[in-house]
């Protein structure tokens, strides 16, 4: 009787095994080989003349280019709204500043430590430059700079190029174009803790601070 039940639980593991190893070596293509099957050798299939995977309608041309009949347009495709420039704002300091500063003066952290200096955006030419030029260089690249297609989805680059341009406004700003009571430049803040560039710095609290305190 023990005979009899290793010898059912030894065809019980050989059948398992069998079913397991069929199961592994499926006839399947796998991604970029090359198969005989097509006379290309691709695997990979080419996407059906005239139609359009979900997701990638993109009507409009705009939107997702930056340009108006292969030239920069010089529009937001949406209005600008606190929410949007807070929203460049963040995506900006994530993604350029570390090249471009936070500043947008082209002395990042990466360019400090040897690699090629951007152009400052409080440049002429860069200050006049359409807001499509700006879109359409994170979207291809440019230079030394590479595109930034996979990382920054296309409404938060035109976030970006909003709060570009709230950014050379601010470098260049004059009294009239503040409200009144307000200083150019802005007094700096006062820290408690400068912070040692791994620890954020700790400013004193409001009530404490004054623009005079500066002086």
């Amino acid at each position: 009787m023990a005979n009899l039940r290793k010898f059912f639980g030894l065809g019980l593991l050989l059948v398992l095994a069998g079913c397991r190893q069929e199961m592994y070596d499926q006839s399947r293509m796998k991604p970029l080989a090359q198969s005989d099957f097509y006379s290309d050798l691709r695997t990979a299939r080419p996407q059906v003349e005239g139609t359009v995977a979900r997701g990638q309608l993109r009507e409009d041309e705009y939107f997702y280019t930056g340009k108006i009949g292969g030239n920069p347009g010089d529009y937001m495709p949406f209005p600008v709204t606190e929410e949007v420039l807070a929203r460049g704002h963040e995506r900006f300091n994530i993604y350029c500043a570390p090249c471009h500063s936070r500043l947008g003066d082209g002395n990042g952290m990466v360019p400090q430590r040897g690699f090629k200096h951007p152009p400052t955006y409080h440049q002429d030419r860069l200050r006049k430059a359409p807001l499509g030029y700006f879109f359409d260089v994170m979207t291809n690249g440019f230079g030394v700079m590479p595109d930034y297609t996979a990382q920054i989805a296309p409404r938060d680059r035109w976030c970006i190029v909003a709060y570009i341009r709230a950014l050379q406004l601010s470098q260049n700003a004059t009294q009239a174009d503040i409200a009144a009571g307000e200083k150019v430049p802005s007094p700096s803040l006062k820290f408690k803790e400068p912070g040692s560039g791994a620890t954020p710095a700790t400013p004193l609290p409001e009530s404490s601070y004054t623009g005079d305190e500066q002086k």
